[in-house]
């Protein structure tokens, strides 16, 4: 695993970290999921979040943890959360510190995601949209129900501080979910003048290389960037 820090600019803390794959060899979470197939996707799944449990409790992790998940692997949400539960409990991680996020990389019956979502928020858990903007992520799933966060696509964050289209999008999707009670992160910063224009929005919660590269089975120090 690696981790990735979420800051919240208000304080200059470190609100979660996300938990990352990647191979013994430092490898990238693409070459990982590669070999992800239908015989091993439920074990493989079942392994990066005892994994990442397992190893934000040995590096002392005092804030959320944001951990990835494929939702065609939970085949019964409150069955196959039992491991993670055991493992937090093995390691003294509370569980009210948990993040799950549904990745981009498959495309789940819409029924069955939403069973895996409400769940989750039953049983304390948060829940996030990763890649909102991109893919399936999108406005039609907010309309049927709504997680605890949506980390906003990078690709629609890339030079938003010179895209006035952009702008407006990002300006849109922000009311829709201060509406709603939905929390924003944007993730995959790299400018600062992209973290200025997000931060007169309002947004708060930021993910990027602005901020700290992943740090590869370590919590990675945090830059704050001098924005005047």
């Amino acid at each position: 695993m690696a981790f990735q820090p979420i800051v919240d600019f208000r304080d200059r803390s470190v609100y979660a970290y996300e938990s990352l794959i990647r191979g013994i060899d430092g490898s990238s979470a693409a070459s990982i999921l590669a070999q992800v197939t239908d015989r091993n996707r439920y074990t493989f799944d079942q392994a990066c979040r005892v994994t990442a449990v397992e190893m934000a409790s040995k590096l002392g992790m005092s804030c959320f943890l944001s951990i990835n998940f494929l939702p065609n692997a939970v085949y019964q949400a409150s069955t196959c959360i039992r491991a993670t539960l055991a493992a937090a409990e093995r390691c003294h991680f509370p569980t009210d510190r948990l993040i799950f996020e549904i990745t981009e990389n498959e495309r789940p019956d819409q029924a069955h995601l939403k069973n895996i979502v409400l769940e989750y928020q039953r049983q304390g858990f948060k829940t996030a949209f990763d890649d909102f903007g991109a893919g399936y992520a999108g406005l039609n799933l907010l309309s049927e129900f709504q997680p605890d966060i949506i980390k906003l696509d990078m690709a629609l964050l890339r030079n938003i501080d010179k895209d006035h289209v952009r702008q407006t999008i990002v300006r849109g999707l922000l009311d829709i979910c201060r509406t709603l009670g939905v929390e924003v992160i944007a993730e995959g910063i790299e400018q600062i003048g992209e973290l200025q224009v997000l931060q007169s929005m309002g947004i708060y919660l930021f993910q990027g290389f602005l901020f700290a590269h992943p740090g590869f089975e370590e919590l990675p120090a945090v830059h704050w960037p001098d924005i005047g």
